[in-house]
């Protein structure tokens, strides 16, 4: 219910299911292109959930540099 969001990213992570995707939250919305993560952001994704129909690409250094990843759902 609501605008419908892709990709959620969280700071924290655990091996329990129910405890999985804490911490800050960062939303990402469909056909949204952020080739920089805010500054408070910088090497603090520990996990993520991608939605259904949408795909989420990841880099290792800002700007689109360096390795990928895709993700889905």
């Amino acid at each position: 219910n609501g605008p419908r969001v892709c990709a959620q990213l969280y700071t924290d992570n655990s091996p329990y299911y129910d405890q999985c995707c804490g911490g800050k939250v960062l939303v990402v919305n469909p056909n949204e292109d952020a080739p920089y993560l805010p500054k408070e952001w910088a090497a603090s994704v520990s996990s993520l959930v991608v939605g259904t129909r949408c795909e989420l690409t990841v880099w290792s250094r800002a700007g689109k540099k360096g390795s990928s990843r895709k993700f889905t759902a």
